[in-house]
């Protein structure tokens, strides 16, 4: 008898920052205190013309990002990043990234009222993906990736995003901005307006089969 396995699910635990710049330059930045591939920090760009880089931290960071996401180009380079209080500071290759943290809005006091162990059940990832799309375009909270790999976002926590400093290649890209038009590494984009969202990935593997002998027969 043919019995199917759950699929292998990797879990990431930590923030992703969405910033647009004036410029059109459209940064989002995952920071993951836990996942398979230890704690680290990627940047995902999507510059004006529409190209779109990756800065990752190590080559297994590189190839796992790299195989989930499109991009038109990788780059492996050291990512820093720093925390103080409201402040954060991404160091990342040609990108220099300063931003500070506001409030929760009302739909992160919504998100962080949802306990965790309901936010993070893919059958209610599911349902929110009908909220999500509604209220924040661009936005879903589950779909297909590269490689057979299914997502799903859990979003935990929102704060807006109130004030950035952006520069790649040196170059100062502008005031802060929406993340207009969204972003395009995915099935779906970071929210429009500059938020940092305290987030738990799962991203789920192709379904694997195995050949068992059943009790019944013989």
């Amino acid at each position: 008898m043919t019995r199917r396995r759950a699929a292998p699910t990797d879990r990431f635990d930590g923030w992703i920052a969405g910033v647009g710049a004036e410029s059109g330059l459209r940064v989002v930045v995952g920071h993951w205190r836990r996942s398979p591939l230890g704690a680290f920090t990627d940047v995902m760009v999507e510059r004006p013309d529409g190209h779109r880089v990756l800065l990752a931290p190590t080559p297994a960071v590189a190839d796992y990002v790299a195989a989930t996401y499109r991009f038109d180009e990788v780059r492996v380079t050291p990512v820093e990043v720093t925390v103080d209080g409201v402040r954060w500071r991404v160091d990342a290759g040609p990108l220099a990234l300063r931003f500070g943290v506001g409030r929760r809005p009302v739909l992160g006091v919504a998100l962080r009222a949802v306990p965790r162990a309901l936010a993070t059940r893919v059958g209610w990832i599911r349902a929110a993906d009908v909220v999500a799309r509604r209220v924040l375009p661009g936005v879903r909270t589950h779909g297909s990736a590269h490689g057979g790999r299914r997502e799903y976002y859990a979003a935990l926590d929102l704060h807006r995003i109130v004030a950035a400093v952006v520069t790649w290649d040196g170059a100062d890209q502008g005031a802060l901005a929406r993340l207009d038009p969204p972003v395009r590494f995915g099935f779906g984009s970071a929210p429009p307006d500059p938020a940092l969202v305290r987030m738990v990935t799962l991203v789920r593997h192709p379904d694997a089969t195995s050949v068992t002998p059943s009790a019944a027969t013989g």
